[in-house]
């Protein structure tokens, strides 16, 4: 299994960018894929999450109203975009594949891409 994230960059505060991730050696359309970020001298947290048909997705709070995902299960990709960002938005931006769980929440499975930088100045 292989995870491909690319699409970061460096943003001035209020600017957009739209990271993606294309998976290999999975049937890709089984799996809902989260985004996670990870700060320096931070955990790695969980931001958002699309189930495996894209027919629903969920933010977290800091998340809701400026990013976006979507999926092309034709491509293998799934997309974050993410407008109005800020600079605590600053971080490595991972891809995952998990599914949910009966209380709506995401549990990871342990496949992970190597990440994309996203930095945001003020």
């Amino acid at each position: 299994v292989q995870l491909q994230a690319s699409g970061g960059g460096l943003v001035q505060a209020g600017g957009s960018l739209g990271p993606s991730c294309t998976a290999s050696g999975i049937v890709f359309a089984d799996y809902t894929v989260g985004w996670y970020r990870q700060a320096p001298g931070k955990q790695r947290e969980l931001v958002a999450w699309i189930t495996h048909g894209g027919d629903n997705s969920i933010y977290v709070d800091s998340a809701e109203g400026r990013f976006t995902t979507s999926r092309d299960n034709a491509e293998n990709t799934v997309f974050l975009r993410m407008n109005s960002l800020k600079p605590e938005d600053t971080a490595v931006y991972y891809c995952n594949l998990g599914k949910i769980l009966g209380n709506n929440n995401y549990l990871s499975f342990n496949y992970w891409g190597q990440g994309t930088q996203v930095t945001v100045s003020s």
